[in-house]
């Protein structure tokens, strides 16, 4: 059975909405960090959101695939970039980035389905 990126992230984003009522702090540092970090700047938020998924799929993280893929496709990225991108993946990971990079493209076809 493959993995489901939609929920997953509802799953993520359900449980870090806890901890923000039980840690509200912390969950609000990270966002403060979050916002400055992806902020347009020299480069643009689309540029970061690559990077951030590129460190997601190096990272083997689940919840920063679907995160990124999805925040990708709001700001209009088409498949052949993140293809593109993940290309680097594979170069610089090779064979154990290439299966997070199967699972990326999984990602951005199941969110781009919706």
């Amino acid at each position: 059975m493959s993995k489901s990126y939609k929920e997953i992230t509802a799953r993520i984003s359900k449980n870090a909405a806890n901890l923000a009522k039980e840690n509200a702090p912390v969950m609000q540092g990270f966002r403060q960090l979050s916002t400055a970090a992806i902020a347009d700047g020299v480069l643009s938020m689309k540029q970061k959101e690559f990077i951030a998924l590129a460190i997601g799929v190096a990272q083997r993280c689940d919840g920063c695939i679907g995160f990124h893929v999805k925040k990708l496709i709001e700001l209009g990225a088409t498949r052949e970039e993140i293809v593109e991108v993940l290309g680097v993946n594979v170069y610089m990971g090779g064979g154990p980035a290439l299966m997070y990079v199967a699972e990326a493209l999984h990602a951005y076809d199941e969110f781009k389905s919706a």
